[in-house]
């Protein structure tokens, strides 16, 4: 399995790398344009690989199309501006008084303004010196993101996020069976989503669950939204949905933190990376050192130590590469063209929903249809999505003020324009 990484500077690469040591005969090719970055997380990599005569070859190429030329699978997991880009994109917003955020609201439409323009070119370059590969995208926002892809690259282009699996899982062991034995009703779009169904040995868990306040409190959604929202609601919503459900009660954490999440990361990440190139022998540790502190303070801290361990978005792409590679069927919960999934949204748009994979890729599983008030915000956040991708591929102020007033995270169109001056779209 030839797998390339672009964005291979990247501070999660290394959790990709781990996965695939289960996987014999892998090579993996780094990409990534800031060098020095990528050559310290290379030296994490060695790290893994010492002792194993197995590990799956490691380079670093000099270009995107000497990494991409002759790959099985390209994973792109690009952060374009870095993460000053993201404390931008978290404190413009703030400073309006709407939500800062990476993938959801005005933020994750600042953050798909300045990314879909490199996330074409590389499917541009996938397509011509790959025609054969199979794109995962991880890119934020990744619904966004792999939608503007798909115009490219069409179905060979899959994203994937580690909420959905985590959230399926984490509910599956508070109903007290193993996750791996249930089968699963999902479907929105990426962070805007609802566990529907939750069925083992043929019996839905969903409705016990959500009427058993001890159980939902064992674990972070069900915490987080609580058992009387939750059985107005009769689904398990994706951890994200809490910035609309709770949207006044966020947007106030938010401005009450002492540092935006990017803050943090930009400040944590910047001293590994400083740390790490000083001392090359010990980048291993300390990635390991940081990764730790990184998943710990998730979410506001007070993680499950099962949720640290267990794997997340690595364990996805994973399992998603040695479905097609092998032709093995595999359920999993994935963004995709709709199809027919949802029926109210275009065929070709992009949905976070249940799939077969196989061979020839991922195809969406019958499941609910969502409700009238889930599909009302699909609807408004896709509108949003299709009209960031249009402004960002024709440097469009008014298709950019349009995602940003339509959003139901700004609806504003005075607080829109004054964003967009704030970081200057469209650049000179």
């Amino acid at each position: 399995m030839r797998l390339t990484i672009i964005g291979g500077g990247g501070f999660r690469v290394p959790l990709v790398y781990r996965a695939l040591l289960t996987t014999p005969g892998s090579e993996v090719t780094l990409f990534d344009p800031d060098g020095a970055r990528v050559r310290v997380i290379g030296d994490v990599l060695a790290g893994m690989a010492a002792g194993r005569r197995d590990a799956p070859a490691v380079r670093i190429a000099p270009s995107l199309d000497e990494a991409v030329r002759g790959a099985d699978f390209v994973f792109s997991a690009i952060r374009v501006g870095g993460t000053a880009g993201r404390v931008r994109d978290e404190r413009v917003p703030l400073a309006e008084g709407v939500l800062g955020q990476e993938t959801v609201g005005a933020g994750g439409v600042l953050y798909g303004l300045r990314t879909v323009p490199v996330a074409l070119r590389i499917a541009a370059r996938v397509r011509a010196l790959a025609p054969d590969a199979w794109l995962i995208n991880f890119t934020n926002p990744a619904g966004l993101v792999t939608e503007a892809m798909a115009a490219e690259l069409g179905h060979r282009v899959i994203g994937i996020c580690d909420s959905p699996v985590g959230l399926v899982r984490r509910a599956a062991r508070a109903a007290g069976v193993d996750p791996e034995d249930v089968r699963y009703g999902y479907l929105g779009l990426n962070h805007l989503g609802w566990l529907r169904s939750l069925t083992h040995r043929g019996r839905d868990l969903l409705p016990g669950l959500l009427a058993d306040d001890a159980a939902l409190a064992s674990f972070d959604e069900g915490r987080l939204f609580g058992g009387e929202l939750l059985r107005a609601l009769g689904a398990l919503p994706n951890e994200y949905l809490q910035y609309y459900y709770r949207a006044p009660e966020t947007l106030r954490a938010a401005r009450e933190a002492d540092e935006t999440r990017g803050e943090f990361l930009d400040r944590r990440q910047g001293t590994f990376f400083a740390a790490a190139a000083r001392d090359p022998g010990s980048a291993g540790a300390l990635w390991e050192r940081a990764r730790r502190e990184r998943e710990e303070t998730y979410g506001g801290g007070d993680r499950d130590p099962w949720d640290l361990e267990g794997g997340g978005y690595e364990r996805v792409a994973l399992a998603l590469m040695h479905a097609i590679a092998e032709d093995r069927r595999t359920r999993l919960i994935l963004n995709v063209r709709n199809g027919d999934a949802c029926p109210a949204l275009p065929h070709d748009a992009i949905v976070e929903t249940v799939c077969e994979v196989d061979a020839n890729g991922a195809h969406p599983v019958p499941c609910l249809s969502p409700g009238m008030a889930e599909l009302g915000l699909m609807l408004q956040v896709k509108a949003a999505e299709r009209a960031t991708i249009e402004a960002a591929v024709r440097r469009s102020r008014p298709a950019a003020l349009r995602a940003l007033a339509l959003h139901p995270l700004v609806g504003s169109a005075d607080t829109a324009s004054r964003i967009l001056a704030a970081v200057a779209f469209p650049p000179l």
